[in-house]
């Protein structure tokens, strides 16, 4: 059994990461920490655990060694306390932004300041499965990918790996989860109810992650929150090199995704479901990805879908998790979601 601790495990990922790694075979959660609610059982936070988890919250000054160390706090914090939490865990899973990019000055350009560590990033993989399988399996140190990231970037990867792409235009849809549950003007319910709001139209930091995984073609992002709690939906307008058939693409995902657990081509002829749903993917660790050919041109529109906090977030990093134990890379993350909701 493997020992496993999550650090800043009040927050909506931490939760959901908790309540995978309690259901998961393969470890057992020894902490939790939180230091708003140190003392405190952990149905305080998590209500939907009540009987499911006899823990209590600890602080940070409490933890034990581990045999990995599961890592959900806010950006930076991770830099800042790296040693420490080195000094417990010989493997460590960060959710933050931390140590997603490997190059310092791109850190700097797209965060605003410089990187607070740049002499550890190379310890870190960048942990999008799909992407990065046979390093993550060597690796010690993982940064899961963000949840814009992980969509945009999966829905672009096989064209990418061919060459095909000239341009992109991302337009990412993002529940209030995304947010993270500290209250804010923003997520004060009259504010958020109904709305359709561009938080992000240019500039969003996950482009650097896109462009560090894809290479070096124009990306334009913009991020849309909307009433939705969970789920990202990724409407991607790929700009080919040149026009190309839909029996092409159907062929390009399959030989890529055809034999991943957590890929699904979603493109069906008639119905209401027929392209990727968010909605769908509550609680599971799915990608959806649909697209359709805008006939007579370059553009194909590439549709991503996932729950933000689970292969956003939590699922993706407890997929990492199984890759670098050795197990089977489905784990506890067999959930297919809930219809409906």
């Amino acid at each position: 059994m493997i020992n496993v601790s999550i650090v800043g495990g009040s927050g909506y990922t931490g939760g959901e990461l908790l309540r995978l790694l309690l259901l998961h075979e393969g470890s057992r959660v020894t902490q939790v920490t939180s230091e708003r609610f140190a003392g405190k059982a952990v149905h305080k936070a998590h209500p939907n655990l009540r009987k499911a988890c006899a823990l209590k919250f600890c602080t940070l000054g409490e933890l034990e060694p581990c045999d990995v160390l599961f890592l959900c706090l806010p950006h930076r914090k991770t830099a800042e306390r790296f040693d420490a939490f080195s000094a417990l865990a010989p493997r460590i899973i960060d959710l933050s932004a931390d140590f997603r990019l490997s190059d310092p000055d791109v850190y700097a350009e797209w965060y605003g300041q410089p990187h607070p560590r740049p002499e550890l990033l190379e310890r870190f993989v960048y942990g999008i499965p799909e992407l990065h399988r046979s390093e993550i399996q060597a690796a010690t140190h993982v940064a899961c990918g963000g949840c814009n990231a992980t969509a945009s970037t999966l829905a672009l990867a096989p064209l990418a790996r061919r060459n095909l792409i000239s341009s992109v235009v991302i337009d990412v849809k993002a529940g209030s989860s995304e947010g993270g549950n500290a209250a804010s003007e923003a997520s004060h319910h009259p504010e958020r109810s109904g709305a359709v709001r561009s938080y992000r139209p240019t500039r969003h930091r996950h482009v650097a992650e896109i462009t560090q995984s894809l290479g070096d073609f124009p990306v334009y992002f913009s991020a849309t929150s909307i009433e939705m709690v969970r789920g990202i939906l990724a409407t991607c307008h790929v700009f080919l090199n040149e026009p190309r058939q839909e029996k092409e693409i159907w062929g390009i995902y399959r030989e890529d995704y055809a034999n991943e657990p957590f890929i699904r081509i979603v493109k069906e002829r008639s119905g209401i479901h027929r392209y990727p749903e968010p909605k769908l993917l509550s609680g599971s660790n799915f990608c959806d990805i649909g697209f359709e050919i805008d006939a007579g041109s370059t553009r194909l529109v590439m549709i991503s879908a996932i729950d933000n906090l689970m292969k956003g977030a939590a699922g993706q990093a407890v997929q990492c998790f199984n890759i670098m134990q050795g197990l089977d890379e489905s784990t506890g993350l067999t959930f297919p979601g809930l219809h409906p909701i």
